[in-house]
């Protein structure tokens, strides 16, 4: 990761796809997504190939797709990160599962991604199963990937994310 004069992070960024695309275009994110309507990436190679796999095996389309980017994180952006599978996390988690679309104002979102180790316990607890002291207490024996969502036509138009 590289920081400029004026406190901004550059980090390189993944993200798998089952169709091709030119330009992000926020209005084809799923609505119940973790971290609300948005474009997902991850820092992982690996974990971006994974998703363009799963994309394809449920919905088909053009193939496996793995995107490259680098964003530019500036500090002048609205950004929520989330050092851990915490409560906040799990929180606002099952909102943006249960409510679908967008309902914060962030740009952009990181932190933990719910994945197929973590979705039973993430899915025990949307639907009150578990309880908030369970889920966290499942959670504690995963380590989570990373997924960096971008959620603002800000992020887009001001060029953060670079191809």
């Amino acid at each position: 990761m590289l920081y400029n004069a004026v406190n901004m992070k550059i980090i390189k960024l993944y993200h798998g796809t089952n169709c091709k695309f030119s330009r992000i275009d926020l209005s084809k994110s799923r609505k119940s997504r973790d971290f609300g309507t948005g474009f997902y990436t991850t820092t992982l190679f690996e974990q971006a190939k994974k998703w363009a796999e799963n994309l394809y095996i449920r919905y088909g389309d053009s193939g496996k797709f793995v995107k490259e980017y680098e964003a530019v994180l500036d500090y002048r952006l609205n950004i929520l990160t989330f050092d851990s599978m915490n409560r906040d996390w799990l929180e606002f988690i099952k909102e943006n599962r249960m409510n679908g679309g967008l309902s914060h104002t962030y740009d952009i979102v990181r932190g933990a991604v719910a994945n197929d180790n973590t979705m039973r316990t993430i899915a025990l607890y949307v639907s009150g199963v578990y309880t908030e002291e369970m889920a966290l207490e499942q959670l504690q024996f995963f380590k989570a990937n990373d997924q960096i969502s971008f959620h603002t036509r800000k992020v887009l138009r001001f060029s953060y994310i670079l191809f």
